[in-house]
């Protein structure tokens, strides 16, 4: 299996850092991440499979942080859960099935209302509001669907669970952020049993990389936990910004 030389090792991992702090508090990591593994010589499956891997590690540490500080209770969200990781894990099966291009163009316009929808709206804090739909609804629905985007394609995964829960939940955006984590880790968990026995993991790399976005989460969750929806909010629009620009450019100039 091919891996990379030192100099780009430290390369990923200085990537790996950087989302690990992103993806804690607004969800993108994989904006950083993947193209990063390209860059490199990583092949699309290989890039995916990796950071499936490193990010599994991120997302976990980071839903071990909010836990802690009393922002989400896991073994409430178990049932979600598993509906995201198996969701994830049929949306690896059948990604080949989607094509890429279809997805490319229609991302960066749900991905600019998702961040049009978080500048815009007022009255977004950490409070909670009223809820639109039960919780037993929004776990057979709106998580499965977004679990198996991100076991298929991926980007903004974390941005559509958070307009989930605040807007249909009625979360406030510090506690719809620390309840994203868990699900986000499930549906990576689901999505990284299927790349396993394709060989296309770089474990090496990614074990690396892991390290790296634990550290980055720990320290992202903290940035969270210390401000809220006064750094949620702006960093969730820059980041869905980007990834939609991104994935503009990326079909356009394929």
């Amino acid at each position: 299996m091919f891996e990379i030389a030192t100099d780009f090792a430290l390369l990923l991992i200085l990537a790996a850092f950087c989302a690990g702090v992103v993806d804690s508090i607004a969800g993108g990591g994989g904006l950083i991440t993947v193209p990063a593994l390209l860059l490199v010589g990583a092949s699309p499956v290989e890039a995916l499979a990796t950071n499936k891997l490193q990010g599994t590690f991120g997302s976990a540490t980071a839903t071990v942080a909010y836990a802690r500080a009393g922002h989400v209770q896991p073994m409430a969200q178990l049932g979600m859960a598993a509906i995201a990781a198996l969701a994830g894990a049929g949306g690896a099966l059948i990604a080949h099935l989607i094509p890429a291009e279809v997805l490319r163009l229609v991302m960066p316009v749900v991905l600019i209302g998702v961040a049009l929808f978080f500048a815009l709206k007022p009255g977004l804090s950490d409070d909670a509001r009223a809820a639109r739909i039960s919780p037993a609804v929004f776990g057979l629905t709106v998580v499965p669907l977004i679990a198996a985007y991100d076991g298929f394609f991926g980007p903004g995964t974390g941005s559509f669970y958070m307009m989930g829960f605040v807007l249909l939940a009625g979360y406030g955006v510090l506690k719809a952020t620390a309840h994203t984590k868990m699900l986000n880790f499930a549906s990576n968990l689901g999505s990284l049993l299927i790349f396993l026995p394709l060989g296309s993991i770089w474990w090496a790399t990614g074990l690396a990389m892991a390290a790296a976005q634990v550290c980055g989460a720990m320290l992202g969750a903290r940035l969270a936990m210390r401000i809220g929806a006064g750094l949620i909010k702006p960093l969730l629009v820059i980041v869905s910004t980007a990834m939609a620009l991104r994935l503009l450019w990326q079909a356009l100039a394929g």
